[in-house]
């Protein structure tokens, strides 16, 4: 089992149409995010991304991208970790925002 984070709030995308189905993302990812089916790749866990960037930085083609240390996962790991409550770096109104 892998671990989740925050239902529904990952900043990951995918471009399906630029992706060349190298495979870079699946070997970097640390948390199994993606699969190659059909010579593309596939988001499978999307709730167990934790928006490290290692995917995005090692596409080849662009076809990935992911606001790394901004998204809401980050902003709740690094409030347990210093022991303060969460700030995900959200503006405006808080729409899409987790807190």
């Amino acid at each position: 089992m892998h671990a989740r984070y925050l239902r529904n709030v990952v900043t990951l995308e995918l471009d399906e149409a630029k992706c060349s189905g190298c495979g870079m993302c699946v070997a970097v990812c640390p948390h199994a995010v993606f699969v190659l089916e059909n010579r593309k790749a596939r988001i499978v866990e999307r709730d167990a991304c934790m928006e490290c960037g290692a995917c995005s930085m090692n596409c080849p083609e662009g076809a990935l991208a992911v606001d790394s240390g901004v998204g809401c996962a980050s902003a709740f790991i690094t409030g347990a970790l210093r022991g303060t409550e969460p700030t995900c770096d959200c503006s405006g109104d808080g729409d899409g925002c987790c807190c």
